[in-house]
């Protein structure tokens, strides 16, 4: 079963362009929670994508409310530089799903407070606000697959 990319409010295209590409090249399912800072027909995102398009899974939720209501047992697990715990301390299965808040401000406190000990972190430098969004996506993707031993990958 194909793992979950969750992507809170994005803001920037060519971010999300790239994380799609990266979805359809690992076979997860990408997860778009509206409003959405860009139009899906933007140049920026299709280009960002390239030809991968028809070989990754959309789906679009209205509010993270409805994201939570469509799904109520999800297993996720919750991305923020306020994560206590990194990103390589758990083990993810398949069906899990990794959430990522919006560029220029990630997850909101109230998710995050919702999370409990689900908060992980991608360790950085001091000083540093953030790794880019399509990067950290990419970073904790690949650690859950490579735990799984990258399965239908070659």
């Amino acid at each position: 079963m194909p793992l979950h990319v969750v992507l809170v409010e994005p803001e920037i295209p060519q971010n999300t362009g790239n994380i799609a590409r990266t979805c359809a090249a690992t076979g997860s399912i990408l997860h778009l929670i509206h409003p959405l800072g860009f139009s899906l027909s933007e140049k920026y995102l299709r280009r960002a994508g390239l030809d991968y398009w028809d070989k990754v899974i959309i789906e679009e939720h209205s509010s993270w409310v409805a994201f939570c209501q469509a799904y109520p047992a999800a297993n996720c697990y919750y991305f923020s530089t306020k994560g206590r715990r990194l990103y390589t301390e758990v083990k993810y299965s398949d069906e899990d799903f990794l959430i990522f808040g919006p560029e220029t401000r990630g997850l909101s406190p109230d998710i995050l407070s919702q999370a409990g000990e689900r908060v992980l972190r991608i360790p950085m430098r001091p000083g540093l606000r953030s790794l880019n969004l399509a990067s950290s996506v990419a970073l904790v993707l690949y650690e859950a697959l490579r735990q799984m031993g990258f399965p239908g990958l070659t």
